[in-house]
């Protein structure tokens, strides 16, 4: 079947956790009458695509490109984020067109997918087989179909300039791309870890068995303006304040070669376990409960939808309800029902 419309894409790159009416309200209006905020049109050069992904690839490679899977779905802020502030930029248009064949995927789409395996399916069912939890979600894919490079969430344009050079260039046999982008792209921010009273302090012992609450490991760096925004502002707030004293706190330096006990029992060092994690963009935020990580943000996010990762593990829904995204809405639907107002950008 052929896919819709490729609406148009114009910014790209942060962790796309979002609120959506999945319930079948129209692109442009929630089913309660609020202005879907993240609808816009994707660009008229996105590739037309059957969604059989064996001849996108082909095609790809026939044209010396490499392909770009977009997940996404219609309500997501930062999908809109992509769409209008990255996707804006002429020099990232230039390198889309010039060196990806880039296809959209609605993660709630109903479209037919052909995967690589040749097996037929659904959009949504793609993406749950791709586990897509976040919008955006972009997948850069080799000659192969291999994934050289994920992005889970919306990143800001300098950095997703430098996923582009980094997937173009064929880097990811060179070296790992958390060290490309630490060694390509250093940001100015406030040079500081932003640690508290309340946090675990070191010598840092995180083995299961200690303590009755989850576990939250927040990896950062010194250099890094979005820690300061999660940690200047959004974790200051008090909804913020009372999901954290629901966890064990722990933050560290994601390049330190500070010892730490995983909580599998296992002693490294931050760096080494970051590395093993795959941590490649600050802040990461990530949940264990007992020895097993069960969730983890790894993007640029507002309020909401940090707080609503700390609800998910804490109130350990994410046992009963395995897409986080479905969380989130019933989430939001159900603060609204409490009289509270839900701006998921603030």
């Amino acid at each position: 079947m052929i896919k819709q419309l490729l609406f148009s894409l114009l910014s790209i790159f942060c962790f796309c956790v979002l609120i959506v009416n999945a319930h079948g309200a129209g692109p442009d209006e929630l089913a309660e009458g609020l202005v879907n905020p993240g609808y816009v049109e994707k660009p008229a050069w996105f590739k037309e695509s059957f969604l059989d992904i064996r001849e996108d690839l082909e095609e790809a490679n026939a044209s010396n490109k490499r392909l770009l899977l977009y997940f996404y779905q219609d309500g997501c802020p930062y999908c809109a984020k992509l769409l209008n502030e990255n996707l804006s930029q002429q020099d990232i248009v230039k390198h889309l067109k010039k060196d990806f064949d880039v296809i959209a995927i609605n993660m709630w789409g109903d479209n037919e997918v052909t995967g690589l395996d040749g097996n037929e399916t659904t959009e949504k069912a793609f993406a749950v087989a791709n586990r897509i939890l976040f919008t955006p979600t972009l997948l850069f894919l080799n000659d192969k179909g291999e994934h050289v490079l994920r992005l889970n969430g919306y990143y800001h344009p300098h950095k997703f300039k430098v996923a582009l050079d980094y997937v173009s260039g064929k880097m990811e046999s060179k070296e790992k791309y958390r060290d490309y982008l630490a060694r390509i792209s250093p940001v100015k921010a406030s040079g500081k870890l932003h640690q508290s009273d309340g946090f675990l302090q070191p010598p840092y012992d995180l083995s299961a068995g200690k303590s009755t609450r989850p576990l939250l490991v927040m990896f950062e760096q010194l250099q890094c303006p979005a820690c300061d925004e999660l940690h200047d502002d959004i974790l200051k707030q008090p909804e913020s304040l009372e999901l954290l004293a629901r966890f064990d706190v722990v933050l560290l330096d994601m390049w330190s070669k500070t010892p730490v006990v995983r909580p599998d029992g296992k002693t490294t060092t931050v760096a080494e376990w970051a590395r093993e994690l795959n941590i490649s963009y600050a802040p990461s935020m990530v949940f264990f409960d007992n020895t097993e990580e069960v969730f983890r943000t790894e993007a640029w996010l507002r309020s909401f939808h940090v707080q609503s990762g700390m609800d998910y593990v804490a109130s350990k829904a994410y046992q009963q309800q395995p897409e986080f995204q479905r969380f989130i809405d019933d989430r939001a639907d159900g603060l609204r029902a409490m009289g509270i107002e839900v701006d998921i950008m603030k």
